[in-house]
């Protein structure tokens, strides 16, 4: 267990607000760029205070994703823009950085300046863990989207992820006829083994024309113009991958389909469940770092 160390949390969302108190209870724990959340006042302070008390840090924990646009940190809770070279000068050689979602760009910066990083966003258990709150929020858009019950309800889910593996045996307990597409003979029989039916990706064009719910997870474009044009205008569409999704959303409304791109859904329906699932990953970096050290 990390434990009587020196972190600095640094900027994000309700869940990095979750991890810095998990963090606290055994460790000096210092926040940026959480100015505007609550329950964290004690923690909070700022780049050029830190400077100022020469505070060595042995873990910087950006949030996820750590930046949008490669100069500043993702500071939804704060008003000020806080930028990446400010908080890497608060590292020294001793300092590992975590973060989700590292770009191309923070990685090579990172390099450059010599710090050891880790992007806890590609750790299975991580990603695992994440497609629980993934599920219970799309349920939940469902619950308040559709004009129906779940139950009876048509969904076809397409890709066979973590998400689907997670969500489709929700949605059949609670009455969905669920389709589930997939590129692998391997995927069709656990699929079916979970209850629901299978086809190939390449058939979606066949197979969408009588969902009630079209809910995509491969972030890779999928339902184009050919495809959605034989969506039925009542459909509701949901889109859970990442950009550049894999929905032409341009297309669907002018079509006047009703999409949904719902994007970091950890984040937003259960942000301290997503909060220990990033502190427990680091932790379990932390113990495989240090038995390979030892």
């Amino acid at each position: 267990m990390i434990q009587n160390k020196t972190i600095l949390v640094a900027g994000g969302d309700l869940r990095q607000m979750s991890l810095a108190k998990l963090f606290d209870k055994n460790n000096k724990v210092f926040c940026v760029g959480l100015e505007q959340g609550s329950g964290i006042s004690h923690l909070k302070t700022t780049v050029d205070e830190l400077i100022m008390k020469n505070v060595a840090f042995d873990y910087i924990i950006l949030p996820m994703p750590a930046s949008l646009d490669n100069n500043t940190i993702n500071c939804p809770f704060s008003s000020k823009n806080l930028l990446i070279d400010d908080v890497l000068c608060l590292a020294d050689e001793k300092t590992a950085v975590y973060g989700g979602k590292l770009s191309l760009n923070m990685k090579q910066h990172l390099e450059e300046k010599k710090l050891w990083y880790l992007d806890y966003l590609d750790r299975e258990e991580l990603a695992v863990l994440n497609a629980v709150p993934t599920a219970e929020g799309t349920i939940q858009i469902l619950m308040e989207e559709l004009p129906t019950t779940v139950y009876g309800t048509r969904c076809l889910l397409i890709g066979n992820g973590r998400i689907t593996k997670v969500l489709t045996p929700r949605l059949i307990a609670m009455g969905a006829k669920v389709t589930v597409s997939a590129r692998k003979y391997s995927d069709y029989a656990w699929i079916e083994i979970a209850g629901a039916k299978a086809i190939s990706t390449h058939d979606i064009a066949s197979h969408i024309l009588n969902q009630d719910v079209v809910i995509n997870t491969v972030p890779a474009m999928v339902l184009n113009e050919e495809i959605l044009s034989k969506v039925d205008e009542n459909c509701l569409l949901i889109d859970l991958a990442s950009k550049p999704g894999g929905i032409d959303f341009t297309i669907a409304r002018e079509m006047g389909l009703k999409t949904i791109w719902a994007l970091s859904l950890p984040g937003k329906v259960a942000p301290v469940s997503a909060g220990k699932i990033i502190y427990e990953t680091i932790q379990n970096v932390e113990a495989e770092r240090r038995i390979h050290l030892d």
